[in-house]
């Protein structure tokens, strides 16, 4: 039996050049979904699923990241004195404690598999969990928790899927697949970003993964794929045939924060199930439509 998932890896030192100038100095991991910094949605999501280990990749500029999850004595200080408990609360909501969460720096952009290698040290010889923020996750039960659930009964690794447009599978890591129930899909090979043309399906990973720590060791090779970089999808699939491989249809609906539209939809969703904001929200829609 697989050892329990207790780690998560958060690669966070992308450029984040889509949305630029907003993150020239600020971390695209930090642009905020309503009141809450995009990694903060995804380290909830990991806490929920009962991950006890944090371990953020970082780069140059990401500080705060950091400062965001550490504890800021003087803002408490004035928002108790200023009675704001209902603010104070929402800041403290995050409950990790010390130790739980480490950082360690990628230095050199070389691609999600390069960043996902650099936490090697901090993980070990145990299954791990990898969360992309950019993909926004809304669902009943964490999705990270969903890829957990089919791991503990298949072992290997688990990744969430979803079907893209056909003429998307450039953008993606797609399954070729051995055999689909439905929900959860048999991998016997994955393609990175292929040409739609050539694409073996249009079943695509998304950004969160269960994997065995064999990834490492494939990752250690340094081989390079498309763009250039050391693709986490290449050294999957070397994994294939040895140990089992999942895609999961996870229940719930993502939004892909990487993208301005993805973003903007992200926000307008997430405020639209808010009891306090939603009858606004819709009233300014409303404007807007009726122009």
């Amino acid at each position: 039996m697989s050892s329990p998932v207790r780690k998560a890896i958060f690669p966070v030192g992308g450029l984040g050049t889509r949305f630029l100038p907003a993150t020239k100095a600020m971390p695209k991991e930090m642009l905020p979904v309503v009141d809450k910094p995009l990694i903060q949605y995804a380290v909830e999501e990991a806490a929920a699923a009962g991950i006890e280990e944090f371990v953020f990749v970082t780069g140059r500029g990401k500080a705060a990241i950091e400062d965001h999850f550490d504890v800021s004595y003087e803002l408490e200080k004035t928002l108790g004195e200023r009675g704001r408990d209902d603010v104070l609360d929402a800041i403290r909501a995050i409950g990790l404690e010390p130790g739980q969460i480490s950082y360690t720096r990628q230095m050199d952009p070389m691609g999600l598999g390069h960043a996902v290698w650099c936490a090697r040290k901090h993980v070990g010889n145990e299954p791990v969990a990898v969360l992309l923020a950019d993909d926004l996750i809304m669902s009943k039960a964490p999705c990270l928790g969903q890829l957990i659930d089919v791991h503990k009964e298949t072992g290997g690794n688990v990744v969430a899927v979803e079907e893209v447009p056909a003429e998307h599978t450039d953008r993606y890591g797609v399954l070729d697949i051995d055999s689909d129930d439905g929900t959860r899909a048999s991998v016997r090979g994955l393609v990175e970003k292929p040409d739609p043309a050539e694409a073996p399906s249009r079943l695509a990973i998304i950004g969160r993964y269960v994997l065995m720590p064999e990834v490492f060791e494939h990752l250690a090779k340094f081989e390079t794929g498309a763009g250039g970089e050391i693709q986490l999808t290449d050294a999957m699939a070397k994994m294939i045939g040895h140990i089992p491989f999942h895609g999961l249809r996870f229940e719930g609906r993502r939004f892909d924060c990487g993208d301005k539209i993805g973003f903007f939809e992200a926000n307008l969703a997430f405020a639209l199930e808010r009891d306090e904001l939603r009858d606004d929200i819709a009233g300014v829609l409303k404007q807007y439509v009726d122009r």
